[in-house]
């Protein structure tokens, strides 16, 4: 199992719209995601930055932020979110990969 690790930027002021509509997250995404091979997948909020922090476990190479052969209901997602993120041409959130420097199981 791979960890994962990535950060990736909120718009001001959008807090409580990220939380609604993950909170409302729809079943066929998460399913998708858990059949892409993603497991314990965390999103947390730095108030002082609006950074959002990701963490999931994956078998395998992929992520949930990959970018490459996008199905129909990530590129959705991808796009009802994209007026409260930092988000690429293609809608997809704007994700920095952070580097693993300590790990204790």
């Amino acid at each position: 199992m791979k960890r994962f690790a990535f950060k990736m930027q909120l718009k001001p002021g959008c807090e409580k719209e990220y939380e609604r509509r993950h909170a409302a997250i729809w079943p066929e995404l998460v399913q998708m995601i858990k059949d892409g091979g993603v497991s314990n997948y965390s999103i947390y909020w730095d108030k002082e930055t609006n950074i959002l922090f990701g963490y999931q476990e994956c078998e395998g190479e992929g992520n949930s932020q990959d970018t490459t052969n996008v199905d129909p209901i990530t590129q959705k997602w991808w796009d009802m979110m994209a007026d409260i993120m930092e988000v690429n041409p293609d809608n997809s959130p704007v994700t920095k990969p952070l580097q693993e420097v300590f790990h204790l199981d």
